[in-house]
């Protein structure tokens, strides 16, 4: 693939198009959830930066890469509104849902049992893990509002879902690597 001009100037009116060709508003559901699904590949992005002098960065970094690259499949399924034109897409598969379920358990055996919610923070990688997890829970409201109208990747949904869960355990794990202390949701602290 080559990009040799970034802008072209055919969104300037507020639409654009989806892969395959078809124009639509740049305020339809499924721009947002392509949009959102890229927001959250760049937020993958900063925690990855953030693990580059965290003690759990040799261990994730390759596994957020890989995600980034799952992200920008998924953002392509979501970019293209014609099943046909859909089928031929790199896409989400189950081998992608598994991979991120190995990925959660490799690491949730070394954390302790929680006993209250975690307050987002712990250090920065673990900080950013978290406000990615906020980002794919919102990514992944949006793909289901999409599927009640129109037709998705049938593993879009649960990967969402998977990498969500994934990113919580991820920042908890970082904080433990690193040796800061988790922060627990405590009702009576207000």
């Amino acid at each position: 693939m080559r990009i040799d001009k970034v802008y072209t100037k055919g969104g300037d009116a507020g639409e654009t198009s989806l892969i395959g060709g078809e124009r639509v508003s740049k305020a339809s559901a499924r721009i947002d959830c392509y949009g959102t699904v890229d927001e959250l590949n760049a937020v993958v992005g900063l925690l990855v930066e953030a693990l580059g002098a965290s003690q759990a960065g040799p261990h994730l970094i390759p596994i957020l890469r890989r995600v980034q690259n799952e992200l920008f499949n998924l953002g392509a399924e979501l970019a293209c509104g014609d099943a046909e034109t859909r089928a031929k897409l790199p896409r989400i598969e189950q081998r992608h849902v598994d991979g991120l379920e190995r990925d959660i358990d490799a690491v949730n055996d070394d954390l302790p049992a929680l006993k209250s919610f975690v307050l987002p923070g712990g250090g920065w990688p673990s900080a950013y893990a978290h406000l990615a997890r906020t980002v794919c829970r919102r990514a992944e409201r949006l793909v289901v509002a999409l599927a009640a109208t129109d037709e998705i990747g049938p593993l879009d949904i649960q990967y969402l879902n998977r990498l969500s869960d994934a990113l919580f355990v991820w920042g908890r794990w970082c904080s433990l690597k690193d040796g800061q202390p988790e922060a627990l949701w405590d009702s009576r602290a207000t």
